[in-house]
């Protein structure tokens, strides 16, 4: 029966449709410059600079999903998604010409604020658009146009910036935000949006987001990891050259694959209960990663990490729109995004730490305990004041 309901739930809708072409071009703009914009950085201020920039990204990043649900529930989700992709472009083309170190770090926060705006206000209003019964699969899809554009764009911005210059990649990167603007007023503002009950902090005490948040969290720091620690760890245990690119192409692949096939089957069985079997699938291969020195095995570990991750991004997310009130589907984008972004940092700073102190294969291993030990952790419910 839950089947049939959810086949007569239309799902590729005019609105939706629009609303891929804001997901991609904000991918785009956010991606294409990520790594030749340091480069840039670099020549003009060393490495220092080059980091600066993009900690500088990330962290306005963060700060403007956590801060934007209660702005955007009073001003609305359109204008936000409007305003964050002129904020992602427009700044870009101050670094035209000869660019200083202020300007470029100046830029880089801007763009990372807008792109924090953008991915809270364009979420909620996704979740508004998408048929509940079919929301998994509809996240799915969100996901695909948004991470297949990531996955050009990344390398496109090198390959654009070291052939023709920095600049046709900065006009680029300027120009497909902006010109996405012009489908936003095509897209339903939701009223129940704009309700009371969009604050971050009204997320925070919330147990049916919180748990969802957390264990996304755990896998999230494996892929930090995977991201961060594999491209060293295996040149050093003398792994193959070609292990290193086919490992993080099998984790991709894999998330892709696993991430679409999850949004149908959570939609029909339930989504809530993928979480304890995904995060287990994502430990153990952050385990198999401990065998360093064999690159089939590595491979094969990256493959299963990449499936157990894809599952968790589309399922935690779908658990955490069914818990909440649609006045609340801002705060659960901006928890959802924190949680990704936290997730990965933690994971890489924490190994980073760990792996002088044991090497690359026990650092994976305790990675592995660690990501499948919240599966324990349950977030308590605040008391009622009498």
């Amino acid at each position: 029966m839950t089947s049939n309901v959810a086949a007569s739930e239309r799902l590729l809708t005019a609105p939706f449709l629009l609303r891929l072409v804001t997901v991609a071009a904000s991918s785009i703009g956010f991606f294409l410059p990520f790594a030749a914009l340091p480069t840039v950085a670099e020549g003009i201020g060393g490495t220092g600079l080059a980091g600066a920039t993009t900690a500088a990204l990330l962290v306005a990043t963060v700060v403007a999903e956590l801060g934007a649900p209660r702005l955007l529930a009073r001003f609305g989700y359109r204008l936000g998604l409007a305003v964050g992709l002129a904020g992602m472009g427009l700044p870009t083309v101050a670094l035209l010409g000869a660019p200083d170190a202020t300007t470029i770090l100046l830029v880089s926060a801007l763009r990372g604020a807008a792109f924090g705006i953008t991915v809270v206000a364009g979420g909620a209003l996704t979740a508004a658009l998408l048929p509940a019964a079919r929301r998994g699969e509809g996240l799915a899809i969100v996901g695909l146009f948004s991470g297949v554009p990531a996955l050009l764009a990344l390398p496109a911005g090198t390959v654009i910036a070291q052939t023709w210059g920095a600049g046709p990649m900065l006009l680029i990167t300027a120009a497909v935000p902006v010109v996405a603007i012009v489908t936003v007023p095509l897209l339903p503002e939701s009223p129940a949006l704009r309700g009371p009950g969009g604050g971050i902090l009204a997320g925070l005490r919330s147990v049916p987001l919180m748990r969802p948040a957390l264990v996304f969290a755990a896998s999230a720091a494996g892929a930090g990891v995977v991201a961060t620690f594999v491209p060293i760890a295996l040149p050093q245990a003398g792994t193959a050259a070609w292990a290193v690119p086919t490992a993080l192409l099998a984790q991709s692949a894999a998330a892709t694959a696993a991430k679409l096939a999850a949004g149908r089957l959570g939609d029909r069985h339930g989504h809530g209960r993928l979480l304890a079997p995904a995060l287990l699938l994502a430990a153990a291969g952050i385990a198999a990663l401990a065998a360093t020195g064999s690159a089939p095995l590595v491979i094969v570990g990256a493959a299963v990490f990449g499936a157990g991750f894809g599952v968790l991004q589309n399922a935690s997310l779908t658990v955490m729109y069914a818990g909440a009130d649609p006045a609340a589907y801002g705060a659960v984008a901006a928890l959802w995004n924190a949680a990704y972004d936290g997730g990965m940092a933690a994971g890489a700073f924490a190994v980073g730490l760990l792996v002088p102190l044991t090497g690359f294969p026990p650092a994976f291993l305790v990675t592995a305990a660690l990501m499948a030990l919240a599966l324990t952790v349950r977030p308590s419910r605040p008391q009622e004041s009498s």
